[in-house]
């Protein structure tokens, strides 16, 4: 795409895709104790091989998981100019020791930096941090920032039994903050106990309803009046968070005795600084979220290359005829340049 073609067409970024590498070490055997994610190989098909956790089968991922290659490929199919990749969740491991998810970070995080130096113009990194340990985790955020180039890093929704606004994690929002540096806040371990073991409903209702949590956490903990300058963007269009909004400024107002003790500032103050993936499936959804935040904080995301993401990324904004050409393309790419800081003609 030229300069020329930008006239012409939508330049697209899409902020939500995962990566792993074909092949990880035997963590179990490195740090002598289970938990780690392992990867086998397929029976019958090359392309393809099996996650396993605790020796559960936990995903079977196709080479499009790992394969820069195939990625672009199915990038070209979509209309995709730029994926900003980050690890799969399930990678994060806060659960472990800190040493030990240190190293896992750096070994995940070197990856997605090796693919985005080879790959300059299609690929945009993000990095993982050990959060159990805050210390560890903003070395490792200086890292991924100063040294390997990563324009940020993805976080998941909580750490262990701790919601984001633990006082522990304090001196990693004022480094991101003075980073300038992008958060983006993913869904992961869910409930899958009990009545939420079937149909699916850790990923249909638990993600949604683990976003929510992250973001009233930081809302009402205080941490983005503490730190306004915080670029945070949250996975799967903010999670029921939107739909809920109401009810949470309700209950701030009529409760402030029980929900207004950390966050003397209304939650319809902090709204406008919110970052969200576009990634709602629903034109109803989308249209909230617009009215809600505006187009300039709204991200393409599709959560590649899973089946419970979009399957051609930024299809959904695009047939919506109420949004107009400057904030399809806003949505679809320009935004995301913007909040990383990045000039398009570096892809060009």
């Amino acid at each position: 795409m030229t300069k020329k073609d930008l006239s012409q067409n939508r330049f697209k970024v899409d902020l939500h895709t995962h990566i792993l590498p074909k092949e990880i070490p035997d963590f179990e055997s490195m740090f002598g104790y289970g938990g780690w994610v392992k990867l086998e190989n397929h029976e019958t098909d090359d392309d393809k091989v099996h996650m396993y956790k605790d020796n559960k089968h936990f995903r079977t991922i196709a080479c499009n998981c790992w394969s820069p290659e195939k990625r672009m490929e199915e990038s070209d199919d979509t209309g995709v100019d730029v994926q900003v990749i980050s690890t799969i969740p399930v990678m994060f491991s806060y659960w472990a020791k800190p040493n030990d998810a240190l190293v896992v970070s750096e070994f995940l995080n070197n990856h997605v930096a090796k693919c985005v130096t080879e790959n300059p113009k299609r690929f945009i990194g993000l990095g993982t941090i050990p959060m159990q340990s805050p210390d560890l985790a903003i070395k490792e955020l200086k890292r991924c920032v100063n040294e390997l180039g990563l324009s940020g890093v993805q976080i998941g929704s909580h750490v262990n039994n701790l919601n984001l606004d633990d006082p522990q994690f304090e001196p990693l929002w004022k480094a991101a903050e003075e980073l300038d540096t992008v958060i983006f806040v993913h869904p992961w371990d869910m409930d899958t106990s009990s009545r939420m073991s079937k149909y699916w409903f850790p990923w249909l209702i638990g993600m949604p309803t683990e976003t929510t949590v992250s973001i009233c956490s930081m809302i009402f903990g205080g941490v983005f009046e503490r730190y306004p300058n915080l670029k945070v963007c949250f996975a799967h269009g903010g999670g029921s968070f939107l739909g809920t909004f109401g009810r949470i400024c309700h209950g701030y107002d009529c409760r402030p005795d029980i929900v207004a003790t950390g966050c003397k500032i209304h939650p319809s103050e902090f709204i406008s600084k919110l970052y969200f993936d576009s990634l709602v499936h629903d034109e109803n959804a989308l249209k909230l979220m617009v009215d809600s935040v505006g187009t300039n904080k709204i991200l393409l995301g599709s959560d590649y290359p899973f089946p419970l993401g979009e399957q051609e990324p930024g299809k959904l904004v695009e047939k919506c005829e109420w949004l107009t050409e400057d904030q399809k393309r806003d949505i679809l790419g320009l935004n995301a340049l913007k909040l990383f800081k990045l000039d398009i003609d570096r892809f060009l």
